[in-house]
């Protein structure tokens, strides 16, 4: 056997990670990518095909593939063997096999990858070992933490006993002197003969005038703003801590451009919507013995007129059992109804592999298909998926118009005004962010932002971006709005303002998918149960 690549692909054939047994170019392995789903026919049962060159062997990973790419004289038992390990090697290291998480965990993949294979030749390993060997954990490397760690407790212990032995010293000492000079001499009156005790040097107290230090002019400019999976929530939370306690409060009469620096305090906030779970910038609930959780991820690109390019729509059903005794259920959903940005037929469902297709085809259930057999608990299990991909304009929950007016007089000057609008009344759209990208060395001037609250930070690049930040956004609160700037240099071509980029999160869903009702497997009868809905923008872009 000799296996020249292992990968993991979409449907499509774009690679997602991919490793090299033996010296292959890049530009080769991807072009054995792309042309793989012209090779398989739909309807096909094989795990295997085959080209003049190389053979594949594929299984699928719900939306994607995992492929073993290698010569035609392999050995096809022993390849498919070797397929179905890296399958179980993916699933055991990733939650979900969706691209996402094939990323996030992309470097113990490809480390996992390294132990199954060597220079193209099958290792005699396990799940198990293989698991063992990810852990690498160390039995002597234990111990000596073990040895390093009491001796470290022996050294703090020998250091109380010496100072303790050297304060009884010098209470003996003091007490002989004290007595050498008669009994009416107390022990103040030899404070002067060497026989004192030492003088504790106590830390001076810093007391806390009130008066907070003034901050730079350039203070608000200088925090990093959408921060793109490079600070924690904590990290983004302290940083406006921070920046709260050291800029003094805006006087009432202060204009907003003035407020700006307290704006750029709670922007990392705003800004860590991109970060951070959606569902930690949503109230908290209390969550029952079995939760469920409806999660939608809304992608778009739209062009600067607010013309729609495409709206992509993902969702996820997740749920959470703590109680053992009620993980043997079903769940009943809701009939599908046209939503106010979504028809009926819109939706792409897809479940779990465990999970009954017969009954949810028939009567929309989630079972597991032995029904003698309990739900997972005390593990967030996605139960259900869903997509949509549409270009209809109606479907757009939020539209963006942006309106360049560039000076033409060959001085880099423009006018910038970008309104917003909300389309969809029954959502209410939490922490908005609009970032915008600007010139190097540009400070822009800000006109008009009747809503919201505006700032200029510098993102991971180092380069000025101005980011508009709204609390919320509903039907009765600000459901339209306005920013109007002006930048003075460095727009010869509008194109350095785009792509403009949006975050937000909602409690409602677009597709409005609901729980009916959940009931046990065993008796039929209702079981109290939770639920929460949650929306996020993913790559919500104005280009």
């Amino acid at each position: 056997m000799v296996l020249l690549a292992a990968s993991i692909c979409t449907r499509g054939g774009k690679p997602v990670i991919s490793r090299q047994f033996r010296e292959i170019p890049r530009s080769r392995v991807e072009a054995l990518l792309a042309s793989f789903p012209k090779l398989i026919s739909a309807g096909a049962q094989h795990t295997s095909v085959e080209t003049d060159a190389v053979r594949y062997v594929y299984q699928p990973l719900e939306d994607l593939y995992m492929i073993l790419i290698t010569n035609k004289s392999s050995n096809i038992l022993q390849d498919i063997d070797t397929l179905h390990l890296f399958a179980r090697t993916v699933a055991d290291l990733c939650r979900s096999c969706d691209e996402r998480d094939i990323l996030r965990n992309s470097f113990e993949l490809l480390g996992a990858f390294d132990e199954i294979v060597s220079l193209g030749y099958r290792e005699n390993v396990s799940l198990a070992q293989i698991r063992s060997i990810m852990e690498m954990e160390s039995h002597e490397e234990k111990i000596q933490e073990i040895i390093e760690r009491n001796k470290e407790l022996e050294a703090k212990e020998e250091l109380k006993r010496r100072a303790k032995q050297l304060e009884m010293q010098r209470r003996e000492a003091a007490r002989r002197g004290a007595a050498g000079f008669g009994g009416n001499v107390g022990y103040q009156g030899v404070s002067g003969r060497g026989y004192d005790a030492v003088p504790l040097q106590s830390a001076p107290v810093v007391r806390d005038t009130g008066a907070a230090p003034a901050a730079p002019a350039a203070k608000p400019f200088k925090s990093k703003g959408m921060q793109l999976g490079k600070k924690s929530k904590n990290a983004d939370l302290l940083g406006a801590m921070g920046s709260d306690a050291e800029l003094p409060a805006a006087a009432p009469s202060q204009p907003r451009a003035a407020a700006a620096p307290a704006a750029a305090a709670s922007a990392p906030i705003q800004s860590s919507v991109a970060t951070v779970d959606p569902l930690e910038l949503l109230p908290p609930v209390a969550q029952q013995s079995i939760h469920l959780v409806v999660k939608e991820r809304v992608s778009l690109e739209a062009t600067r007129d607010g013309s729609l390019t495409s709206l992509e729509l993902k969702g996820d059903l997740e749920l959470r059992i703590t109680d053992p005794t009620l993980a043997k259920l079903r769940l009943q959903i809701a009939p599908s109804v046209a939503s106010a940005l979504l028809a009926p037929d819109a939706l792409t469902f897809k479940t779990h592999p465990h999970v009954d297709k017969k009954a949810w085809a028939d009567s929309r259930i989630i079972a597991l298909r032995d029904p003698a057999k309990p739900f997972p608990v005390r593990q967030n299990l996605g139960v259900l998926r869903w997509s949509a991909t549409t270009k209809d304009e109606t479907a757009v929950p939020l539209t963006i118009n942006c309106w360049p007016s560039p000076a033409g007089d060959g001085s880099g000057a423009c006018d910038v005004t970008i309104e917003y609008e909300l389309e969809a009344s029954h959502l209410e759209l939490l922490h908005f962010n609009l970032s915008i990208p600007l010139p190097a060395g540009v400070q822009p001037s800000v006109v008009e932002c009747a809503t919201g609250d505006w700032s200029v930070e510098e993102d991971e690049q180092g380069l000025p971006r101005l980011q508009w930040s709204i609390a919320e956004i509903s039907a009765d609160a600000d459901s339209s709005g306005q920013l109007e700037f002006s930048v003075p240099s460095g727009v010869d071509d509008v194109g350095v303002l785009f792509p403009v980029r949006v975050a937000f999160v909602s409690s409602r869903t677009m597709s409005e998918l609901e729980v009916a009702s959940v009931v046990s497997a065993e008796s039929g009868s209702a079981v109290p149960y939770s639920t929460q809905a949650v929306l996020s923008a993913g790559n919500y872009i104005i280009a």
